[in-house]
């Protein structure tokens, strides 16, 4: 591959990241427009899912202008915003913040439905990804490959999970709601084979590498001021190549996961707010499905 193939890669997270904001501004569009439509619980929720998905939305797109491989101290740009220490930084913040919102939505389901199961899975999320992030700082600054194996596992362990108690309320739960549980739960299992299958294993074969080639390893100061100063550019796709999957996903689809989150707390209570003897007709409904942000009408009444 030459570095032509890279420059493509990078453009495609860069044409992501500017969709996904947009896709973002439309969502925090429609909390605004419905607030006065919303029982105040459920604006509540709205409003903390839309800003735990921007912190998330904006993180990303940060992270796609400036790519970074944290442990081989690999960059596209050399500019201080290439920074692995502010980079990996974003991506804390940016993870802690995703998680929030599966385990906030699990648990106002569990509450709803009485799932008290479900209940403490939400509480377990948060927790373990905040295990997973020391980890990976560990990884970071030392440049040993083992903290990344340990993050991956528990990002893997969080994900089941989340699965878990999304297919616990399946059973309980009912149209859009129920719709969106069975999608994000199929989503959910094909991200933990995608984890078991690529992203432990890979993390695993570096760590073997390193123990194969033995070299020394950083300490606490001293990795967190090579982390902060030392950048390698490079356009090499043999560098960047155990990077691309996972990127590309993280930057595409879990932030579109996001989004829907923020979407689908509105749909929800507009859907039970709906009087039952009017229901839209068939087509209607399949045209609401596919687009989760469509507005009210004019005004933000219904029409």
């Amino acid at each position: 591959m030459t570095s032509f193939n890279v420059t493509e890669w990078w453009q495609f997270l860069c044409a992501a990241a500017c969709c996904n904001m947009v896709f973002w501004t439309l969502a925090a569009a429609a909390v605004r427009q419905r607030r006065s439509h919303l029982p105040a619980d459920i604006y509540a929720l709205s409003r903390s899912q839309l800003l735990l998905s921007g912190i998330y939305v904006f993180g990303c797109a940060y992270r796609s202008a400036f790519p970074l491989y944290d442990v081989g101290r690999i960059a596209l740009f050399d500019s201080s915003l290439s920074s692995i220490v502010l980079g990996r930084s974003v991506a804390t913040l940016a993870e802690l913040s995703f998680v929030a919102q599966w385990a906030l939505m699990l648990h106002h389901c569990a509450v709803k439905s009485g799932k008290s199961t479900v209940r403490v899975i939400a509480l377990t999320l948060v927790p373990l990804i905040a295990l997973a992030e020391l980890s990976c700082w560990y990884a970071v600054i030392t440049t040993a490959n083992l903290g990344q194996v340990f993050e991956a596992i528990l990002w893997t362990v969080t994900g089941t999970l989340a699965v878990i108690g999304m297919w616990l309320l399946v059973p309980v739960s009912d149209g859009l709601q129920r719709r969106m549980l069975l999608t994000w739960g199929i989503a959910g299992a094909a991200y933990v084979v995608f984890m078991c299958c690529y992203d432990v294993p890979m993390y695993w074969a570096r760590w073997m590498s390193d123990q194969a080639h033995p070299r020394q390893f950083l300490g606490l100061i001293q990795g967190l001021l090579d982390a902060a100063q030392r950048r390698v550019v490079s356009y090499r796709w043999s560098d960047w190549r155990g990077e691309i999957a996972w990127m590309s996903l993280y930057f595409s689809v879990a932030v579109w996961a996001s989004i829907s989150l923020v979407s689908v707390s509105i749909r929800e209570t507009r859907a039970a707010l709906a009087p039952k003897a009017i229901r839209p007709a068939a087509p209607r409904q399949a045209l609401r499905w596919l687009l989760p942000l469509r507005p009210f009408g004019r005004g933000g009444k219904r029409r």
